[in-house]
């Protein structure tokens, strides 16, 4: 389906105005652009590590609204225009010029797909549920993955990173705990890998969905594993559901910002002498996890491995 888009150019100042006039004209949803740097409590609040450069913020914004493409919207731009004479007494709308493009539906959810190809970590293939399997890599561990919305496709670094510690570390009958279990690969790499017990969690219940999904794909049984929905950080019954002092290795690929409030609960899950494998992490966050892993003094600091850009970052629960 196509649409028609209509790009109003503005100013900074004057974005939170237009926007609520534009819903009083009854227009459900709009795009905002502008160059205006996130604070570092934004960052921090949306857990994003680094931005990309924008240009200098000079003040100029765009809001953009879609109609569907039969529409006759010359009413609706011309009560849109009369608004924003009337704003202009008051505001700065800047240049208030309307451009009308034509846009096409793109199916944001699958469209990634035709670039999530087949690849090798270690002993492990690791393939999308949709591709055939190549016969070279037929007698290694094979996983199939479809993440769905959820984080984890195998392919990123920090994946692979961590895919590459749980082979060093899981040892058959070993319980393991998945911080941010996403698309549940790295669990089903432990299962893989002859692990125990098991206890999965993430914010975001699309992962927990296809976890679920991505195990019976692999034909694992979740007969001793535990799936929770909720946040480990903040929420209390949720870690003592999770368990105290039963996990031989703890597993979490996320951000650096959230790596670091875990490293200073992670004790509380691991058995004396287990180990936690953390990524997620960008080179410039590294001394900021390790840090945080050090002020943790039931932790000691084993070892950081290095792909591209990306760290993982191990530790261990002292044993006295």
């Amino acid at each position: 389906m196509k649409w028609n888009k209509y790009t109003l150019k503005t100013t900074t100042e004057a974005i939170d105005y237009i926007s609520g006039l534009m819903i009083e004209l009854g227009i459900d949803g709009i795009q905002i652009e502008d160059n205006v740097p996130l604070s570092e409590e934004d960052k921090k609040a949306m857990f994003i590590d680094y931005l990309p450069t924008l240009p200098k913020d000079d003040g100029t914004a765009y809001i953009s609204f879609y109609t569907e493409e039969d529409n006759d919207d010359e009413a609706l731009l011309h009560k849109v225009r009369e608004k924003l004479k009337e704003a202009s007494l008051f505001i700065n709308v800047g240049e208030g010029t309307i451009e009308k493009d034509i846009t096409e539906d793109i199916d944001w959810v699958n469209n990634w797909k035709q670039f999530f190809k087949a690849f090798t970590v270690g002993e492990f293939y690791i393939k999308p549920t949709w591709e055939e399997i190549d016969e070279a890599h037929k007698d290694m561990k094979m996983i199939e993955i479809d993440p769905g919305t959820a984080f984890g496709t195998g392919k990123h670094e920090t994946t692979q990173l961590c895919i590459n510690q749980l082979i060093k570390y899981v040892k058959p009958g070993d319980t393991v705990l998945d911080l941010g279990c996403g698309s549940g690969i790295l669990s089903i790499v432990a299962k893989k890998l002859e692990a125990g017990k098991m206890a999965m969690t993430d914010i975001d219940p699309a992962a927990i969905t296809a976890s679920k999904e991505n195990f019976q794909v692999n034909h694992i049984a979740m007969d001793d594993i535990d799936l929770y929905d909720g946040n480990i950080i903040d929420d209390e019954e949720l870690q003592k559901k999770v368990g105290f002092n039963k996990y031989d290795v703890v597993v979490a690929n996320i951000l650096a910002d959230v790596i670091i409030p875990i490293s200073a609960i992670v004790d509380k899950f691991l058995k004396k002498g287990g180990i936690f494998i953390s990524s997620g992490i960008i080179y410039m966050k590294e001394e900021d996890v390790v840090d945080a892993i050090k002020k943790n003094h039931k932790l000691k600091f084993m070892e950081t491995v290095n792909q591209g850009d990306w760290r993982a970052i191990m530790a261990q629960k002292i044993l006295d």
